[in-house]
This record gives structure tokens, C-alpha cells and sequence, in this order.
């Protein structure tokens, strides 16, 4: 395909976006209704490729919201598959973050309210995302959102998987949920901790876990608590911080829905004087940069201020202390086998589809190059990772344990019954 290729008689290419492994996006003109689209083109594939790309086509139309890029049409011309969207004049978040470090506060919750929105809205529909990282979630100069990219999402009643299958893992690994990391399906609370970790990032200028591989990445997820926001910028004021922690609750169970996310961050209740609020910014090593990371090193979310919302917080003892070391080797186990699980898992940059556009950025913000309204038509997803089922633990965390020596009664070492009203024998 080139410039001035009509096609479909109907879309006359323009101007090539981009391209990656499994095709390119195109501006284009409609010549029927004489309005701009963008084009996503499928290379020669296999049969999941085309699974997948007819999966993302029927997924996005099912959705009708502003905070998610339109599909308009879907069809093949010669024998190959193209995807007719709405152009998004705009850019990446991913290339915002990178060029302006962390946002303030308000501007950081604004763009994540509005993203929670989308995800409502595609919940409410039965569709999960499965890669919300800030290389899919686009800006126009309006500051409006639009999600974009539903190339590996899958519908909540499809229990058969469709382009992947069940016990194979899709995403990016700063942004996967437990949950998908322990191999299970993904739900709408997996949007959710992807969202917490974008908003995350957009508060402290840094994911919530770093390492120098995907792997490692991936086992913070499930056993690690990462360092509440408000300690790594003293601008973020605690009662957001604190419902950050909650979006990243290890439990899907725990964390709060999209639609409850977009109401409690679209209302900026939380909004206070940061000195009043936040503690001291903790200052981080860069020759170290896990060590507040580190299981070892203690850290866990901080007990909530009156009117905030809950936090979780890990009870520390030993049978749990045990329960995290289990979970971070199963963790290793699932995925050391992954060779292909590597800097592509990881990567959250733009992708191969971002390119200019006559629009600039608004004033006090750089200029971020503006980009097609898809990410890479790869998805820059990882392969799939096959997942033993046998090797998945549970990540509930466990209760604390009654310690032996305060209890009244049982057994004594012997196995004979101890007389109750005194303790039993300590070794």
C-alpha cells in the first residue's frame, strides 16, 4: 500500500503513521463522508493475527463512549484486513509522561478519572482492556482522554478466551495485575491495578516497581507493596495517595470498581494543602533504585487519615513473611521458563504508530509529537506465556497467626491434653 491508494473505494491513504510487526496505520480520507480517519492496515498473518485483529474491531464498536477511540469500519480490500478509526489529533501520555516527568495532582487525577470513565464504560459492556499503560491512553489538545488499543481485550462471558487462550499471559509488565501474573483471567479489577499504577507514574515520575528485568517486575507485583506515593512526592496530597494504594490492592476484590474510581477521583474531595498532608518526600538512592522495593525492607502502606479511604496493610509475622516468599517463587517458577517474557513485556514507550501532526501541544506543555489513535498494531504486547495451573498460589493474604504461647488448653508437645488456666510449655 502507498500514498493516493484508494482503498476500498472509499479510503484514500494519505500519510503512513507508523508500522510494526503485524501492520500500519495510516491517516486517511473518506472520500464518502469527506472526514479524516486513521487506518490500521494487518500485514500478512497467521490465524490468530487475524483473530485478534477482527477481535479488536468487534470489541471497539461495541463501545460507544468519549474517552474510547471510535471504530467506524472494518473490512479487507484485496485480501488484506483494515480497521477504520477515529483520528485522534493528539499524542501518547507515555510521550507526555517522558517529557514532563510527574504531573501535579490534579492534572494527573483528572486525565485518570477520565480513563476510569472509559473503563466503566467498557465494563459495563463486558470488555476487558488488558493493557491500559500510558502507551494506550491518548491526549488531545483539549486535554481530553481516549483509550485506545483493544487489541488483546476480551469480553467478561467469553470463559473460552478467543485470540488467547486461558493459562497464556498478554499485557505489559509495569502495568500487570497479580492476579494475571499468577496466570488467572483477566477481570475488570485487572484494568483497575493497571490504572493504579498509571496514575502512579504520573504522580511520582516513576512506576510503582522497577528492576533490571520483566521478571522481576512482574514478582513485585504479586508480593511486593510499593512506597506510597505521597513519600516519594511531597506534592501529593495523603488522601490521594492513599487511594492509590487501594487501586493497587493485591486483592481484585479489595480494590474499588472503574466506575468508583472516576466518581472519587473526578470529585477531587482529596484535594489539601500538600504540607499539610503529605509526609517528607523520601529521598531514593540511584545507585540503589529497589530498595524501597525490597521485601525486606518493610515498607507497607501507611494507616489512613480520618475520612480517607482504606489501605491495605500487611500483617508482619512470620507465617506471612513465609506466605510472600512462597508467592515470589511461584512467581519465578511461572515465568523463568519465559525466555521471550523480556524488554518487550516491559516496554511502555510509544510505539511504531506515533508521528507529527500540524497541532501542537497546549502552552505550558512540551511539544510531544502527536500520534495515530492506536498504539503499535503489534499491541506491543509480550508472547503468550503458558501458565501450570498447578503452580498457581492464592494471593489473599493470610490471616495473622495466634501465637502458640498465649493460647489456653490443646496439647502439650507430648500430645496429651494441657490442664487450661496456664500456658503451655514453651519449647
Amino acid at each position: 500500500m502507498g500514498v493516493h491508494v484508494l482503498l476500498a473505494d472509499r479510503y484514500q491513504l494519505e500519510e503512513l503513521l507508523g508500522s510494526g510487526a503485524m501492520g500500519e496505520v495510516w491517516r486517511a480520507a473518506d472520500r464518502v463522508l469527506g472526514r479524516p480517519v486513521a487506518i490500521k492496515l494487518l500485514k500478512a498473518a497467521d490465524t490468530t493475527d487475524i483473530e485478534r485483529f477482527r477481535m479488536e474491531a468487534q470489541t471497539t464498536a461495541r463501545l460507544n463512549h468519549p474517552h474510547v477511540v471510535g471504530v467506524y469500519d472494518f473490512g479487507s480490500d484485496h485480501g488484506r484486513l483494515h480497521l477504520v478509526m477515529e483520528l485522534v489529533d493528539g499524542w501518547t501520555l507515555a510521550r507526555e509522561r517522558s517529557q514532563r516527568g510527574s504531573l501535579a495532582a490534579r492534572e494527573a487525577a483528572v486525565i485518570a478519572a477520565q480513563v476510569a470513565q472509559g473503563l466503566s464504560a467498557a465494563h459495563r459492556q463486558g470488555v476487558i482492556h488488558r493493557d491500559i499503560k500510558p502507551a494506550n491512553i491518548m491526549l488531545t489538545a483539549d486535554r481530553t482522554v481516549k483509550i485506545t488499543d483493544f487489541g488483546i481485550a476480551r469480553f467478561t462471558d467469553d470463559s473460552a478466551g478467543t485470540a488467547t487462550a486461558t493459562g497464556k499471559i498478554l499485557g505489559t509488565a509495569d502495568y500487570l495485575a497479580p492476579e494475571r501474573a499468577l496466570g488467572r483471567s483477566a477481570q475488570p479489577a485487572s484494568d483497575v491495578y493497571s490504572l493504579g499504577c498509571v496514575l502512579y507514574e504520573l504522580l511520582t515520575g516513576r512506576p510503582p516497581f522497577s528492576g533490571t528485568t520483566s521478571l522481576a517486575v512482574v514478582q513485585q507485583h504479586v508480593d511486593t507493596a510499593p512506597p506510597p506515593p505521597h513519600r516519594l512526592s511531597a506534592a501529593v496530597p495523603r488522601p490521594l495517595s492513599d487511594y492509590v494504594l487501594c487501586l493497587l490492592a493485591k486483592d481484585p476484590a479489595q480494590r474499588p470498581s472503574a466506575e468508583e474510581a472516576a466518581e472519587w477521583l473526578g470529585a477531587q474531595e482529596w484535594e489539601a494543602d500538600p504540607d499539610e498532608s503529605a509526609e517528607p518526600t523520601e529521598p531514593l538512592d540511584p545507585a540503589a533504585p529497589d530498595r524501597a522495593l525490597s521485601p525486606s525492607a518493610g515498607t507497607s502502606p501507611p494507616p489512613p487519615q480520618a475520612g480517607a479511604p482504606a489501605t491495605h496493610t500487611r500483617p508482619h509475622n512470620r507465617r506471612r513473611q513465609a506466605s510472600k516468599a512462597l508467592l515470589g517463587g511461584a512467581a519465578v517458577a511461572l515465568f523463568a521458563a519465559a525466555t521471550a517474557l523480556g524488554a518487550a513485556l516491559n516496554s511502555d514507550g510509544d510505539s511504531p504508530a506515533s508521528t507529527t501532526s500540524p497541532r501542537s501541544a497546549p502552552t505550558g506543555t512540551p511539544s510531544p509529537h502527536p500520534t495515530a489513535v492506536s498504539s503499535s498494531p503489534a499491541g506491543e504486547t509480550a508472547p503468550a506465556v503458558p501458565v501450570p495451573p498447578s503452580a498457581v498460589p492464592s494471593i489473599r493474604p493470610m490471616p495473622p497467626k495466634n501465637h502458640k504461647d498465649g493460647q489456653r488448653g490443646g496439647k502439650d508437645k507430648h500430645g496429651k491434653d494441657k490442664p487450661k488456666g496456664r500456658k503451655g510449655p514453651a519449647g
